[in-house]
């Protein structure tokens, strides 16, 4: 294996000092060494999140376990799914905004979220039809009032023959999306949604959300042992929404 550069293990010492100072408690414990399919790094991950979860980020290019399931559905098979396509991704994560850098068919739109490109409102997009191959959005959703109205502007402006990438807060055991509109306060929505901004939980029925603005949705997860290999959340798993009909 070739020599680790000075920068690589300076990058890595502020992380675990990082982590360290948040998160002690998960140095008191051993740890299965994981692998990042990304950057390649090899050995223990590092907790992220508030609570924290254990065994979350790559210690060397700080990859989360969204990050790294999407990275194995992208070159699944061998090349790049994304290669090529006008992209437009909803709320970027800094990680995958420093992946996509200097891409010229990438583009970012939010409400709120400084530094994008789009500054916009999911539910009521500026763009005509059939302006994009790819939309991403992970773990959006569950923030907008009218999701249903926001899936059927993704669904609008993707090409015939385009797809968009999700990942939601899914309950793989409940049959039906959890919503309680009465919950208005931070509180009771954590209480209830597990985050003071969200709207609800989705059970299996999100994928008959997506049929019914038209898409054609599939699932992209990885097997028991890879999901331990890479560091990955038994949980979570994307969602792959095809448009129908050909570029």
């Amino acid at each position: 294996m070739p020599a680790t550069s000075f920068s690589t293990r300076l990058r890595r010492l502020r992380r675990l000092a990082g982590a360290a100072w948040r998160d002690p408690g998960q140095f008191r414990a051993r740890h299965l060494p994981r692998e990042c399919p990304v950057c390649g790094y090899r050995g223990m991950f590092i907790s992220v999140g508030h609570p924290p979860r254990w065994d979350a980020r790559c210690l060397d290019c700080g990859s989360r376990e969204r990050h790294r399931l999407t990275h194995l559905w992208r070159i699944e098979g061998g090349g790049d799914r994304l290669a090529g396509k006008r992209i437009l991704h909803f709320a970027p994560e800094k990680f995958l905004l420093r992946q996509m850098r200097g891409n010229p068919l990438y583009e970012t739109a939010d409400l709120r979220q400084k530094g994008v490109t789009h500054r916009l409102d999911i539910t009521a997009l500026p763009f005509p039809d059939a302006s994009y191959d790819v939309v991403m959005a992970h773990h959006v959703l569950e923030h907008i009032d009218d999701d249903r109205r926001a899936i059927g502007e993704m669904f609008r402006v993707l090409k015939p023959g385009g797809f968009a990438v999700l990942s939601v807060p899914q309950n793989g055991t409940r049959a039906e999306t959890y919503e309680n509109p009465s919950v208005t306060d931070p509180i009771g929505r954590t209480a209830h949604f597990s985050a003071p901004d969200h709207k609800r939980t989705y059970g299996l029925e999100f994928a008959d959300r997506l049929r019914a603005a038209g898409f054609i949705p599939r699932i992209f997860r990885e097997t028991p042992e890879r999901e331990v290999r890479f560091g990955l959340l038994p949980t979570e798993w994307l969602t792959i929404a095809d448009k129908p009909g050909s570029r």
